[in-house]
């Protein structure tokens, strides 16, 4: 089994290693490396700088792939770090940027100067627009609300419990009005009852007004949908008074090791909707945590995916011009490597940009482990519902 591992590792890098263009290939990566979302942005960071060195492993020294990394936190700061990145390092190419708002806000740059972006960002607006140039490796985040109502309706079948009544909070963001759209009209599909649909401003820091209402409904399951310190506040708070429902989370937050560290004992059993978990490429997973001594993140998944692409686009192509490495990475379906984390096993996308082969999976937390519980075809681990085991 080591063997064949070994082989294809060989063969799938193969594909890195020669690239005829006139000049090596530069890759500019706008993430939030400072601000209330750094660790998300270290974490997409750590994974692509994981990808890369695999990748220039294989390549000549004057062929070394670059990534310029620059720091955006806020979507004002996008534009203009797209354009320098552009004009001054002559990048032929562009990953970034977690937040929606932020990818939003680079990708009407990138596509007025004409350069290829893939990003992880869920917000649906990202290849709703009819731009050219963006590309999203995940699904957008109607579909994760969909799923999330979905996926809660099914764990509670087999568990035997029938949910008529829920509870969505959601921040006033891209990311947050998508997601809990999507579950909204899931749930309008489902017959399922909103006893509570509210909004809030990303980084509240009085959340008690929503958990008063929450304890005083009648729902049966809560969907927040937050970032890492909402999600925290949230749930401590719903801890304290003693509100013990199923929580499912909105990925974001609630899949990185330090929600685990925060929240402790606390953590246990949340649910939360994935795009990529470290479990379905156990290599890959045990080399990251060898180095960075963290279990590797969804964003260090699907951004190690996403520089992948684009250099194996490049590479196959034989090009470091953006208009033809844009038209590579849109017909490239790449099934090696990081992309192998994402559900569905592969990056490839449909004429908007979308992904047309990932889905989002549901995870649990489980002491010190997040592990895939659903779809059935996905599951390392059985769900805990309301402490039973759902096999």
């Amino acid at each position: 089994m080591m063997k064949r591992i070994i082989v294809a590792s060989t063969i799938a890098l193969s594909v890195f290693a020669t690239n005829a263009s006139a000049e090596p290939l530069k890759i500019g990566a706008i993430l939030p490396l400072s601000g209330s979302n750094a660790q998300f942005g270290a974490n997409a960071r750590n994974g692509m700088d994981m990808a890369l060195a695999e990748i220039n492993a294989k390549r000549a020294d004057s062929d070394k792939v670059e990534v310029i990394y620059a720091d955006v936190p806020a979507p004002n700061a996008a534009a203009s770090a797209v354009q320098r990145l552009v004009s001054q390092n002559k990048v032929s190419g562009m990953i970034g940027a977690f937040v929606s708002s932020v990818t939003l806000a680079a990708s009407e740059a990138t596509e007025r100067l004409g350069i290829p972006m893939i990003t992880h960002s869920f917000a649906d607006q990202v290849t709703d627009r009819g731009y050219k140039y963006i590309f999203q490796v995940s699904p957008k985040a109607s579909t994760f609300g969909e799923k999330q109502l979905g996926y809660a309706l099914e764990m509670a079948k087999l568990s035997g419990e029938k949910l008529d009544k829920i509870a969505i909070f959601y921040e006033d963001t891209a990311y947050g009005t998508a997601q809990a759209e999507g579950i909204r009209k899931a749930a309008q599909k489902a017959g399922v009852k909103l006893v509570i649909d509210d909004a809030y401003p990303l980084g509240i820091t009085d959340v008690s007004p929503l958990i008063n209402k929450l304890r005083r409904s009648d729902a049966q399951l809560v969907f927040p949908i937050s970032y890492f310190n909402d999600a925290i506040l949230i749930i401590r708070a719903m801890k304290q008074q003693k509100i013990d429902l199923p929580i499912v989370g909105g990925a974001a937050g609630y899949i990185i090791p330090d929600f685990q560290k925060a929240l402790g004992k606390d953590v246990n059993d949340v649910f939360s909707i994935a795009p990529a978990n470290y479990d379905a490429i156990p290599e890959l997973a045990a080399k990251y945590k060898a180095k960075y001594g963290t279990f590797m993140t969804h964003e260090a998944i699907m951004y190690g995916a996403a520089l992948e692409h684009m250099v194996v686009a490049a590479t196959k192509a034989k090009t470091t011009n953006p208009e033809k490495l844009r038209d590579a990475v849109a017909g490239l379906k790449y099934c090696e490597g990081f992309s192998k984390g994402i559900p569905g096993g592969c990056t490839a996308f449909d004429a908007k940009g979308l992904s047309s082969t990932a889905y989002p999976t549901f995870v649990q937390w489980h002491g010190t482990e997040l592990v895939t519980v659903y779809p059935k075809s996905d599951a390392t681990a059985p769900a805990h519902w309301r402490g039973k085991d759902i096999k």
